[in-house]
């Protein structure tokens, strides 16, 4: 009689992929939660104080994306 493995062989490289995959997703959820942040305050702010920084209401998004 024979055994039957049920285990699949795992390598280093797999378990690298996964945690750099793992550690990729929630860099962009840190990133998402970073633009939305920035988002909000920009759009609390007047029309005079976007203004100061150069900025209208439509270029909100846009300045919450770059970083500005």
């Amino acid at each position: 009689m024979s055994t039957v493995s049920l285990s699949r062989p795992t390598s280093p490289d797999f378990f690298s992929r996964f945690v750099e995959t793992v550690s990729a997703f929630f860099d962009a959820v840190s990133e998402g939660r970073r633009i939305a942040q920035r988002y909000e305050a920009l759009s609390r702010l007047s029309d005079a104080a976007l203004a100061r920084r150069g900025l209208t209401r439509q270029d909100i998004a846009k300045a919450a994306v770059a970083g500005r």
